[in-house]
């Protein structure tokens, strides 16, 4: 049997047992607040809507032990792109039912209470929460197609468009995706001026944030407006194309061509073509900016949620961009194989993990560098702490914080290059000092 053909199996196992336990039950559906868990949220309400199912859902930045024992013992839980690292929690919890569908990696025993969906228990394939919910949905009705879009959005929020296999390939043609290649720079339908100006990924060295750095850029690469207005992306000729990328990797000499050209993906909503990585981005920032309700919107393609969307989109790429310039000179503590910034209140904790994955995506370090962004999220007293891998090589980023946080309560979720956790806020110093411990630096003595 094949690697897909057995995850294709779990689906329609899970996704019958699932459908014989839920009837005349209520269901809590508790998905994560990115981008993939919105998508897959949206995609799994719209599901229960259609087959009058009762249910409620949450969406939340983390699953935490306290979360998990307040969760009602007689009703069925979904969990979803989470839950995957608190089997444990759900164990001790004793919660009569519980559903989960997430791709993070799983590091404790199954209950026996528990159905669970997870490409890490089938060959480790790559595909998002969002993709595994639509293929899932699929299973419950294969007339569930339209919500083949929402499962893109979400594959693209977690940054899987640049690895996509039959699984995901499968999706785009579901949902009638267009591709066209170009420069991985968003939106690509909106004048190229603006689309410069807030570029945070990759974040070009004097262009990003600055007026007057993007129109010499475009005097450079000899583009200039038409008709008082600059061309979007995706209406560049290939010759413009190639004078633009050149352009940008004059500014950033260490940045590969292969890092800048990559498929675009336009998604009909809204009644017209739409950059997908530019509607990811606006459902991650309302989310992250606590409202999670107008993203769910935005997916749902309510008409009120768009301009409310926009606004929030354009305060958080502001936020966005001055987040990523503190965390570009703040003084780091930097070692063999590592770096970590804490920028305590000066970064907001729903973006910490967004600039931390944009440092690790640009040229500052060199392949295999573990970087460690932290934040304080003063609302809970804790601090997020994000982790990524620079490069996607050397050491496991989850099993490294993983034994970092041995010495402190709270887990740790993620990937083989992406992880992170949160920690109580005076416990800073030492998460710093048990990390660099963690890559065998000396502790410093005192006579």
């Amino acid at each position: 049997m094949t690697e897909k053909n057995i995850l294709d199996v779990k689906l329609r196992y899970t996704a019958q047992s699932f459908l014989d336990q839920i009837k005349g039950e209520d269901v809590i559906v508790v998905s994560h607040f990115d981008t993939d868990g919105i998508t897959a949220g949206t995609i799994m309400l719209q599901v229960l809507k259609k087959i009058d199912q009762r249910f409620s859902l949450q969406i939340i930045k983390s699953l935490t032990k306290d979360f998990i024992d307040k969760l009602p013992k007689n009703k069925i839980i979904l969990f979803i792109d989470l839950a995957s690292g608190s089997l444990g929690h759900i164990r001790d919890a004793g919660l009569r039912k519980v559903f989960i569908i997430d791709h993070h990696e799983v590091t404790e025993e199954i209950p026996e209470n528990v159905e669970i969906v997870n490409p890490e228990l089938c060959e480790k394939q790559k595909i998002s929460s969002s993709g595994l919910i639509y293929l899932f949905c699929k299973e419950i009705d294969k007339e569930n197609k339209e919500y083949a879009k929402l499962a893109i959005l979400g594959m693209i929020g977690d940054q899987m468009d640049q690895e996509i296999d039959a699984l995901n390939h499968e999706i785009i043609k579901d949902g009638d995706i267009q591709k066209k290649r170009g420069l991985l720079i968003y939106p690509s339908t909106r004048p190229l001026n603006r689309t410069l100006e807030y570029s945070s990924d990759p974040f070009i060295p004097g262009v990003t944030g600055d007026v007057k750095g993007v129109l010499e850029l475009l005097r450079e690469a000899d583009l200039s407006p038409e008709g008082g207005k600059y061309k979007a992306l995706i209406n560049l000729t290939p010759e413009e194309m190639e004078r633009l990328v050149t352009s940008i990797m004059l500014r950033n000499p260490d940045q590969k061509n292969r890092q800048l050209i990559g498929d675009l993906f336009l998604i009909k909503m809204f009644g017209k073509l739409e950059d997908a990585r530019e509607l990811s981005a606006k459902i991650n920032a309302c989310s992250r900016d606590g409202k999670p309700h107008v993203a769910i919107s935005l997916c749902m393609e309510e008409v009120d949620a768009r301009k409310d969307a926009e606004s929030v989109h354009v305060k958080y790429k502001q936020s966005l961009i001055s987040g990523i310039k503190y965390a570009q000179e703040i003084n780091k503590i930097e070692g063999p194989g590592f770096a970590i910034f804490n920028a305590e209140e000066n970064i907001k904790d729903t973006m910490i993990g967004t600039i931390t994955s944009i440092i690790a995506n640009s040229s500052m370090y060199k392949k295999g560098t573990i970087i460690i962004g932290m934040a304080k999220d003063d609302q809970n007293n804790m601090i997020k702490i994000s982790a990524r891998n620079v490069g996607k090589e050397g050491r496991h980023v989850r099993e490294l914080l993983a034994q970092v946080m041995e010495y402190f309560e709270g887990e740790v979720g993620g990937h083989q290059f992406a992880a992170g956790c949160s920690i109580p806020i005076h416990q800073a110093d030492s998460f710093i000092q048990k990390t660099k411990e963690a890559f065998d630096i000396p502790t410093p003595t005192t006579n």
